[in-house]
């Protein structure tokens, strides 16, 4: 027995309906970053597929020893690519794991190179013991009144965020925290007690570390000493010879003939480059930093042996041990300087503190492995190298011994400084990378997506509603208004989740709404029909309302829980635009299922007691009215009997 009428008050829920939407549009007028004219505030964000952006897929070779690549190794390095990925500052970014090797990574509204994120960031600082040019050819000594070539280092000053001149070395009026004026090169300043942070760029990268073919087309073998004979037998005995006698870079001037002798290691590939000694990369004037900086991730990031590498790709250095590792800096950041100038903040742990002051001491003394004159400052003291994966970012004069915080100054931009600052806050990724695939959507594609998904939506809503009003007339404007109050509810989560959460509506989201329109046209048709069953048990419809609102009302909780678990369900188990899909879908489910609640029941309830709805051509119930059965006709009409 259904509860009588008029404890039915469709008022209240109308009223919390409003007030929902009150709260929501005041969220998106005012609330979690809603700023600019009325079209920014009323704009979600829209997915790469929708306004263009950078789609990147790396591909997982090997870790950095060797070994094949575990899910761990996979998961870390995504979660580090994630942290890299956001420093950029792009809102929207997504990073997911792709099968057992490969990362995508999606920048909407980004067209930029983004191939470094998957860099192995590798830092050590290592003394420069020698400098030579890219071609290998001697170096002079830097002239006392020109500025050194690589900036400088000075003790950090205590207590001020300005360097003063007491904490100099003698002979130098102030520490020097500018960069250098020379090439780009910058050097090692005290840090500062202000810090910011920017949006950064790349930096540079290199290749795979597992061995692959060479350009000659041999496979490389996996030992070093295995790939170092296989040097050995490409270059010939003679240059093999030749170049392990140099004791220092070959001065071809004064033995013309090393030229012809050595000329075989210009067409070694930077992986066959990379098993040669340190002394022969350094030496051989045929290796240059073309060669040098393309080596394979790790090539040079053992700790107790001497390494080469370049600097702007035009000086190669002779370097010592790494005596402080990337593990020794505790944090990272991307601030200005007294100049103006971005710099990189380096904040070092406990022990890691105590290994750059020894290592500024050695370098300022001149101690333990002596470095030569080409590798001093303009001061004569020796330079530390900042190597960050395989090349050299900053050799810095050392001023003094640094007993505090130092900075990384060089000519970076606002966005250089941050991404340096994001590769060593973040540490090294445990595997190395090979970019796959690299596609820039632009944002005319973009739009023509996004134009053929609004029509689609708008081509699936106009076809429910013209079935709706062909099949049950006026109840067809209660399905009407029920999807624009649906897609007003929809359209007001997706901008405030945008904000909030991030959420970016894609092309496969669309297709989710889309597909919940469908779910929606389903809750009609079990109510309706509903109604028109207990019209056809002989009830009038303004009695059968609340009647067939008990009876659907389980069924469209039912119906609409089992597609609201399959979008959870979608959701955990998929990555990439699946994703979108499910949350799409999911989401258009739950604010169907309150316009049911809060609007169309209480709606047709109000409906119900107009002479409107009595009608049945008007409603659309006429054929579920029961035909009038006409009495005997010898109860009314005694002639009839009589016959």
């Amino acid at each position: 027995m259904a509860p009588p009428q008029g404890q039915m008050r469709p008022g209240r829920q109308l009223a919390v309906l409003g007030l929902i939407f009150v709260v929501l549009y005041l969220l998106v007028f005012f609330a979690g970053g809603a700023s600019g004219g009325l079209k920014d505030r009323l704009e979600p964000k829209l997915g790469l597929d929708l306004v263009g952006g950078t789609r990147l897929t790396l591909e997982a070779t090997n870790t950095v020893d060797g070994r094949a690549p575990t899910a761990e190794n996979l998961e870390e390095a995504r979660r580090i690519i994630e942290s890299r990925v956001n420093a950029f500052g792009v809102a929207e970014a997504e990073v997911v794991t792709e099968g057992n090797r490969n990362i995508v990574i999606s920048l909407p509204g980004e067209n930029r190179d983004i191939t470094e994120v998957g860099s192995a960031a590798e830092l050590r600082f290592r003394k420069v013991l020698r400098a030579a040019d890219g071609s290998g050819a001697a170096a002079a000594p830097p002239p006392a009144a020109t500025p050194a070539p690589s900036g400088s280092a000075a003790p950090a000053p205590s207590g001020s965020a300005k360097p003063s001149g007491s904490a100099a070395p003698s002979g130098s009026a102030a520490p020097k925290a500018t960069a250098s004026p020379s090439g780009g090169q910058g050097g090692m300043a005290p840090a500062p007690s202000a810090s910011a942070s920017a949006a950064p760029s790349a930096t540079p990268s290199a290749g795979a570390a597992t061995p692959t073919p060479s350009a000659s087309g041999a496979p490389v073998p996996q030992s070093v000493e295995e790939q170092r004979k296989a040097v050995e037998q490409k270059v010939g005995a003679a240059a093999w010879a030749a170049a392990s006698g140099l004791k220092a870079p070959a001065d071809l001037t004064a033995d013309p003939s090393l030229a012809e002798k050595l000329k075989p290691f210009a067409g070694l590939d930077p992986r066959e480059v990379a098993v040669l000694p340190a002394t022969m990369q350094f030496n051989v004037p045929q290796i240059g930093c073309a060669q040098l900086d393309k080596r394979p991730p790790a090539s040079i990031s053992a700790p107790d042996q001497q390494v080469v590498a370049c600097e702007d790709g035009a000086a190669k250095y002779l370097l010592d041990q790494a005596k402080v590792l990337g593990t020794d800096v505790e944090d990272a950041d991307a601030v200005l300087d007294q100049t103006s100038q971005w710099v990189v903040s380096l904040d070092f742990s406990g022990p890691g503190q105590d290994k750059w002051t020894n290592l500024t001491r050695e370098a300022f003394n001149n101690e333990g492995q002596a470095c030569d004159a080409t590798a001093l400052g303009q001061d004569g003291k020796c330079r530390v190298a900042v190597v960050l994966d395989n090349e050299i970012v900053s050799s810095p004069e050392i001023q003094g011994v640094l007993t505090g915080n130092s900075q990384i100054t060089g000519n970076f931009t606002q966005r250089d400084a941050s991404e340096l600052a994001g590769n060593l806050r973040y540490g090294a990724l445990p595997v190395t990378f090979d970019a796959q695939e690299s596609q820039n959507v632009t944002a005319t594609l973009g739009a023509s997506h996004l134009r053929a998904g609004l029509l689609a939506a708008g081509i699936g809503m106009a076809l429910v509603i013209i079935y709706s009003f062909f099949y049950y007339r006026l109840l067809g404007s209660v399905i009407f208004l029920s999807l624009v109050l649906s897609a007003l509810l929809v359209f007001g989560a997706l901008v405030v989740l945008g904000r909030q959460i991030g959420f970016t509506l894609t092309l496969a989201g669309i297709a989710g709404m889309i597909v919940s329109l469908g779910v929606a046209a389903d809750s009609f048709v079990i109510y309706f029909e509903r109604l028109k069953d207990e019209i056809r048990e002989g009830r009038s419809p303004r009695s059968a309302v609340p009647r067939a609102w008990i009876r659907a009302r389980r069924t469209i909780i039912s119906a609409n829980a089992i597609t609201l678990m399959s979008a959870v369900v979608l959701y955990v188990v998929s990555v990439g635009a699946v994703k979108g899909f499910a949350f799409a879908l999911g989401l258009a489910t739950v604010l169907d299922l309150v316009v049911v609640f809060l609007f169309r029941h209480p709606i047709m309830t109000m409906f119900a007691r107009t002479s409107a709805f009595l009608s049945p051509r008007v409603s659309g119930l006429g054929r579920a009215l029961p035909p009038r059965t006409a009495e005997p006709a010898t109860s009314r009409n005694p002639r009839a009997k009589e016959a």
